[in-house]
């Protein structure tokens, strides 16, 4: 079993260097054969054509980092874990529909049905919300779970930076709740979060206004699959550590996930006011409307990226009160999300997109 301190730098490193060295790679590539029409590019924001061929380097942090470990610990066979057998099948599943999605443009029943699917092998491989305490009921939670995630970061994946560094506090969340509450921890579930946390920064490296490279529907699916999967295990999982309280699973996983859960509920109520399906893409969603307050794209991220951070320390406080058996307090933790929402969704309201704008 490996557990030191130089390995958990070993796996961020590994995770680094493959995202850098793949996205740099994948760039130059789409500079001579990776663009041959417009079916390779999408038009953002930004309205700058861009290969979305980031996810790639995410996918490829995760699957190095199960090799990583079956050569570092020769001890154990990650793979005899069901529920690793599940994350792995689960989130290259999820990976290949995305690049699908993205090459051929599939239809929304046929990315439902794979969401679907990534959702029933968590459940049949032992990887389930237990909220309700009722099998098939949690059960079906779960299914719904991985459906709203991966489509929440898919829609939250609409500016430079936004949804990696989301995803990254959120990770980050999981990774804490892992070390502080885990208990019979495998080590190589850390050693998973942390390898891909070294993916998202060496993709945010080339993500960051003014991005080179967008993650595309290949990674938004892989990483909100990978996301739903860990904040499962670790999060809406944290009430079996306090006496199956489950209204503070919902806390805690509500405020590691309150950027993209904030935009996700303004962009569906607005949406839905206006008659719209929720679904549809669009130049609405929170992010959107700050650059119509005057915000500019790079300091959208910097708010992003602050309330991602203090969400992040807010989840590890809720860690530590439920450590402390003092739950009684965590109630007021809801109060951050309610703030955040109502400023974010307000400015939805009062600025809207100038007329001259697509």
């Amino acid at each position: 079993m490996i557990t030191q301190l130089p390995y958990y730098f070993l796996f961020f490193l590994f995770g680094l260097i493959i995202s850098l060295t793949v996205n740099h790679l994948l760039l130059k590539f789409s500079e001579t054969l990776g663009i041959r029409n417009k079916n390779d590019v999408v038009v953002r924001w930004s309205n700058h054509s861009k290969p979305s061929l980031g996810g790639i380097s995410l996918f490829l942090g995760f699957i190095s980092s199960s090799i990583l470990y079956l050569m570092v610990d020769t001890n154990v066979n990650i793979f005899n874990d069901i529920s690793y057998v599940g994350l792995f099948f689960s989130a290259a599943l999820a990976f290949f529909m995305g690049l699908a999605d993205d090459a051929y443009n599939t239809k929304p029943y046929f990315k439902l049905l794979i969401q679907i699917l990534c959702g029933f092998i968590l459940v049949v491989t032992n990887t389930q919300i237990d909220l309700f305490h009722i099998l098939w009921l949690d059960q079906l939670c779960t299914i719904l779970w991985v459906i709203v995630l991966m489509n929440s970061l898919n829609m939250l994946d609409n500016m430079d930076g936004i949804t990696a560094t989301t995803v990254f506090f959120t990770l980050l969340s999981c990774l804490f709740t892992a070390y502080f509450i885990g208990n019979s921890l495998e080590p190589y579930w850390i050693f998973t979060i942390i390898s891909v946390l070294g993916a998202i920064v060496g993709f945010l490296r080339y993500n960051i206004n003014p991005s080179k490279i967008f993650m595309g529907d290949a990674g938004s699916q892989f990483i909100g699959m990978f996301v739903a999967f860990f904040t499962i295990k670790y999060l809406w999982n944290l009430g079996s550590e306090t006496q199956n309280h489950s209204w503070v699973s919902l806390i805690i996983t509500l405020t590691a996930l309150t950027p993209a859960a904030a935009d996700t509920l303004a962009v569906v109520i607005n949406r839905l006011k206006r008659g719209q399906s929720p679904m549809v893409g669009g130049k609405d969603h929170t992010t959107h409307h700050l650059v119509y307050a005057g915000f500019k794209d790079r300091q959208v991220w910097y708010i992003f990226s602050l309330i991602g951070m203090l969400s992040f320390l807010l989840a590890v406080s809720i860690v530590y009160l439920v450590r402390h058996n003092q739950i009684e307090y965590i109630l007021f933790f809801l109060i951050f999300f309610v703030v955040v929402f109502a400023l974010l969704y307000r400015n939805t309201i009062v600025h809207k997109a100038p007329t001259n704008k697509d």
